[in-house]
């Protein structure tokens, strides 16, 4: 189970694209906030629009990627 109260979170504030999968995400985690994908931290990813966010996240077993598209006013 995740420790929640050590969890940190890292907002990547260079528009990123929305194509990129797992590889691309951990490596931009890596130069980016010079951080471990593997901590078990989540790293946000946004569109230039800002209204499309991709959250990276290690779950004990593999990486999980979350994905969603924000609505006008939100």
């Amino acid at each position: 189970m995740t420790n929640f109260s050590e969890l940190r979170v890292f907002l990547c504030m260079t528009p990123t694209s929305m194509n990129f999968s797992f590889d691309r995400l951990m490596g931009l985690a890596e130069r980016t906030f010079n951080q471990d994908p593997l901590s078990g931290h989540l790293f946000l990813f946004v569109n230039r629009d800002r209204n499309r966010i991709k959250i990276l996240f290690w779950d004990r077993d593999g990486f999980c990627i979350w994905y969603k598209r924000l609505e006008h006013g939100v």
